[in-house]
């Protein structure tokens, strides 16, 4: 199906069943322990053995030699590989170049054997007698030290260009009566999802299954083939469950390659878990950056200049974290300048983690607007009202699809009770606590992307769609098996959704907030081409065809939809493919963050005590998740305003928190009230299913907004995140 005018009406709105709040249908298998993950398939794969990754001891350097006599006679052991004996792997693609070292190392931790053994204790027992000599090289493993030698990166179609100009930045700049230049910082963070990176393979011949924790299983079925260079015709990824993967399993890791590797030496499947310290620093993570922001305005608030540049780093031939990128978007002003650099270094690889881009660079740019505005005397949420724009800064003659910023600044102030604040800073106490209330916008891009499905009739009425499309916790089965049930017209009990095999018909996949409106879009061009089958086989007018109540309807007859499946059912296979709507239309998703802090005056502790958010986001599919969604995104934007940091070790090249106890992120106690507000919104130019995503919208600004009420409650600001206690202490007013 094209997708290239704006959608007019459509069975979706009719609403029955798409936009009401509706429990996960995976929900009871999860919570009963029958939802079975990547490493939990023993039905399928009766005899697995297991394997144990073995990653490098150093960061930069080379193996100099690698004794594996003592680890071969280990009991139970059944194969050991590494480099020298892996056969040749492609070295050509980035994200799968680096996934077993040796002689050369890239980064710490990188996987440079598996052991492969009976049970899972005789592989880590043997594991740990590899032995292996290194010669270190000298490393480059400080961002702000590389800073001066950081380069424009190439661009590509997610990052867009690494720089842009428009007018004349620094002749308003100099000219801006009110000025901010600011620096600030964000630090290394982990995904730290809850199931570890996973696979299961197993050789039949020369096919190759692989059960996996994986999000774009199109993705993993080109790297695996490209990687071991066979067939993708022979390459089977199955990926039902996810444990969360927040981008960090948007590609193939270590553990499905070495799996494969392993399971081919050892002839018999082979299992592997990726242990904690390897998926913090063998696999990717949110880099840091450093991020400078310019700000020139007149005195009535107007943004006559705006500048944001990023440097981050990466491997070599790897990406930066594009933090500038939603400044060229979401406030006015004429002259402009963004640059995004990038520097060689020798970590762990950088990649997307949820949000990438609008993260970090929301967690600076929406500081600085607060910088601004203090500096104006105008109020924050008023100043971002000011500079809004209904049309692309950048592109003036490319309008936003919906752009509805403004009213949920002022939603959220009315509702978070914001006309209470008080403007000057460490006035308002409660007890011993010092307390403050922030603010920030929230911004994420809309992507558009192909998606399919499949979809059958059986003669029972049942509709199963069939679609590879992943499920990493977000409801993807839940407002699939909605869309199907509100085109066809049947009830949810009568959709069996079934995800992530790549045997089915390629999806958009999950990430980047793209899944939820472009993989249901998939499956409702897929249910509309079975609709015209269906009424063709009853002998119905296609266009006038009424779906209800699991019956078929036109002129005076009405047949159960269940009499066109026939004996052997009826199939459709389809898919939504977009024109060149976000080349016309700048699509984005947009909202506002509250949130009110206390800050203890004598040991600079800080608590969260009650956040807001209100998200502009289209069409909202199921509010129940949707919500979902929101509050956990809104817990993660605590976390990496306020302890998440994958601390460095600039000597050596490796993350020393490389833990669930030394990386900390949120705990219940430490979220209190989350209220979320969907305004009533639908974007007919986003898809037929006028839809977008509030999964990264809803982290997007939130860790700025605690920074700013920590700085209205105790006056200082800082510019270094996490907002550790240590960065407070010395700085607090005096205790009265």
């Amino acid at each position: 199906m094209k997708f290239d005018t704006p959608a007019t009406t459509n069975p979706i709105d009719q609403l029955k069943i798409i936009g009401k709040p509706t429990d996960r249908i995976d929900g009871p298998l999860k919570t009963t322990g029958t939802a079975r993950y990547a490493y939990e398939r023993n039905t399928e794969v009766p005899n697995a053995a297991y394997g144990y990754v073995v990653g490098a001891g150093i960061a930069k350097g080379r193996i100099a030699s690698m004794d594996l006599k003592a680890a071969r006679a280990a009991p139970g052991v059944l194969a050991i590989v590494t480099a020298r004996n892996a056969g040749k792997l492609a070295k050509g693609d980035f994200n799968t170049a680096k996934l077993l070292g040796g002689p050369e190392i890239d980064h710490y931790h990188q996987a440079v054997a598996i052991v492969v053994a009976q049970t899972f204790e005789q592989a880590r027992a043997a594991a740990q007698l590899v032995h292996i000599a290194y010669t270190r090289a000298p490393g480059r493993f400080d961002l702000a030290a590389e800073k001066d030698a950081a380069q424009l990166p190439k661009p590509n179609p997610f990052s867009g260009e690494p720089e842009t100009k428009t007018g004349d930045f620094p002749g308003a700049f100099a000219a801006a009566p009110v000025q901010i230049d600011a620096t600030y910082t964000t630090p290394d963070e982990s995904h730290a999802m809850m199931e570890p990176h996973a696979s299961i393979a197993q050789w039949k011949g020369d096919k190759l299954t692989i059960w996996t924790s994986n999000q774009m299983i199109a993705w993993g079925v080109g790297d695996v083939a490209k990687t071991l260079g066979i067939p993708k015709a022979n390459v089977r990824l199955v990926s039902p469950f996810i444990g969360g993967g927040f981008g960090g399993k948007l590609f193939v890791r270590a553990d499905a390659v070495l799996a494969a590797l392993g399971a081919r030496a050892a002839k018999r499947p082979v299992k592997v878990a990726l242990q904690r310290p390897l998926m913090m620093n063998n696999t990717t993570h949110r880099p840091a950056t450093i991020q400078r922001i310019r700000i020139g305005a007149a005195r009535d608030g107007k943004i006559a200049a705006i500048a944001h540049e990023g440097w981050s780093g990466d491997l070599p031939g790897g990406q930066a974290e594009t933090a500038v990128n939603q400044t060229r978007l979401l406030y006015a002003g004429a002259n402009r300048l963004t640059t995004t650099r990038l520097a060689v270094l020798d970590l762990p690889e950088g990649n997307a983690m949820r949000a990438p881009g609008e993260a970090p660079g929301m967690m600076a740019l929406e500081i600085a607007m607060d910088e601004m505005a203090e500096k104006l005397g105008i109020d924050p949420v008023e100043f971002r009202v000011i500079n809004d724009t209904q049309v692309d800064p950048e592109k003036p003659e490319r309008p936003y699809s919906q752009r509805k910023l403004i009213e949920c600044l002022r939603t959220g102030a009315e509702r978070f009770g914001w006309s209470k604040r008080n403007a000057a800073p460490g006035r308002q106490r409660d007890g011993r606590w010092l307390v403050g209330m922030g603010m920030a916008a929230a911004f994420r891009n809309n992507l558009l992307a192909k998606s399919a499905a499949r979809v059958r009739l059986d003669n029972r009425g049942m509709v199963t769609v069939e679609t590879d499309m992943t499920d990493i916790g977000t409801g993807s089965y839940t407002i699939i098996a909605q869309t199907a049930a509100e085109t066809m017209g049947l009830p949810l009990d009568k959709v069996l959704v079934r995800l992530g095999d790549s045997a089915y018909p390629v999806s958009a996949g999950s990430g980047g907030q793209w899944g939820a409106n472009n993989s249901t879009s998939g499956v409702y061009a897929a249910c509309m081409k079975l609709r015209e089958a269906v009424a063709r086989k009853l002998g119905f007018a296609v266009s006038e065809a009424e779906f209800s109540d699991g019956m078929v309807r036109g002129g005076e007859r009405v047949v159960p939809l269940a009499e066109a499946a026939g004996a052997n059912g009826l199939v459709a296979e389809d898919g939504i493919e977009y024109g060149d709507l976000d080349k016309k239309y700048q699509q984005s998703t947009f909202g506002a963050h509250f949130v009110e802090v206390g800050v203890d005056a004598a040991t600079g502790e800080i608590r969260v005590r009650r956040m807001l958010a209100v998200c502009a986001a289209g069409r909202i599919l199921n509010p129940k998740s949707a919500r979902s969604q929101v509050i956990g995104a809104m817990t993660m934007g605590v976390g990496g305003a306020l302890m998440e940091e994958l601390a460095l070790d600039k000597r050596h090249g490796f993350f020393v928190n490389h833990d669930l106890a030394g990386y900390e992120v949120p705990v219940h106690a430490d979220i209190p009230h989350q209220e979320v507000i969907f305004l009533d919104e639908t974007d007919p130019i986003s898809s037929p299913m006028k839809a977008k995503g509030v999964g990264e919208l809803g982290m997007c600004g939130v860790a700025a907004a605690v920074a700013n009420a920590v700085y209205n409650a105790t006056g200082v600001r800082v510019r270094n995140y996490p907002i550790t206690l240590d960065k407070l202490l010395d700085r607090l007013p005096p205790v009265a």
